[in-house]
């Protein structure tokens, strides 16, 4: 597919152009790649529910008292 794209900081397509030369790769494979990347992250899913949908995570074993052991560093108890 070819396409334009407008207003790319300049200075950054110059350092893509010039590492996906180094790398061997076109200037296409090199944006390609990046933007595989960037849809890859979780963060740059849409999100729309609430932090209540979240579910909790349990810390490893070893980390019961880690609450305790972080107010004891931060506030000297």
């Amino acid at each position: 597919m070819d396409t334009t794209i407008r207003n790319l900081d300049d200075a950054v397509y110059r350092r893509l152009k010039a590492s996906a030369a180094l790398s061997g790769k076109t200037v296409g494979e090199a944006v390609n790649e990046a933007l595989r990347a960037y849809l890859a992250r979780p963060e740059s899913l849409v999100r729309n529910g609430s932090l209540r949908d979240l579910a909790p995570e349990p810390y490893p074993d070893g980390n019961e008292r880690l609450s305790q052991e972080i107010d004891a560093v931060a506030y000297g108890r």
